[in-house]
């Protein structure tokens, strides 16, 4: 091990760089503009008074079913076309189980696992010339409520107005950083 990577650990272990090779993507998470919300009829409207865009359906109530809203999907199909992504014949949703105090149903639906869009690129210029992205895949899932740190000093407050907006998450190819240059 040389002294520079000796110096980092401190400890005589090997440094994790003899054993993995660091890639970098990007995951990122984009609002879709539409009228209600990705799985009920509630109002997807950003600033209004807090708690005030829920039903039992965002809220999770027993015996209260989603259904998919077709802007979202049209949506999640266009961004997949505009980057050049194989789009899926079949959709399929889940349940990704956490809790966090603004998630009120205490699961996400997501397609996290068979995403609507895959194999895709965006070109970009870059050093050098036109630079492409790998798109790996899109998905549509929903966004959690909001907590809120600094209305209150010694309480966190919730606002679940966000809670089932509709997002796309976008995942890009892993890199190596040095070809990340440039981005």
């Amino acid at each position: 091990m040389s002294a520079t990577k000796e110096a980092v650990t401190g400890t005589g272990a090997p440094h994790w760089s003899g054993k993995y090779e660091l890639v970098v993507g990007l995951e990122v998470h984009a609002q879709l503009i539409t009228r209600s919300k990705a799985y009920s009829s509630d109002p997807n409207a950003y600033g209004d008074h807090p708690n005030t865009n829920v039903s039992v359906v965002t809220l999770g109530h027993p015996g209260t079913l989603p259904v998919a809203n077709k802007k979202v999907v049209e949506l999640a199909v266009r961004m997949g076309l505009a980057t050049n992504c194989t789009i899926a014949p079949r959709m399929h949703y889940a349940r990704k189980n956490y809790f966090y105090p603004d998630l009120p149903k205490g699961y996400q639906i997501t397609q996290d696992q068979t995403p609507i869009c895959t194999k895709g690129q965006v070109l970009i210029p870059g050093d050098g010339g036109e630079k492409r992205i790998g798109i790996t895949r899109i998905h549509m899932e929903e966004d959690a409520g909001k907590s809120i740190h600094d209305v209150d000093p010694f309480n966190t407050l919730v606002d679940l107005n966000r809670a089932g907006v509709p997002l796309v998450e976008i995942v890009s190819e892993a890199r190596h950083p040095q070809r990340s240059r440039g981005l």
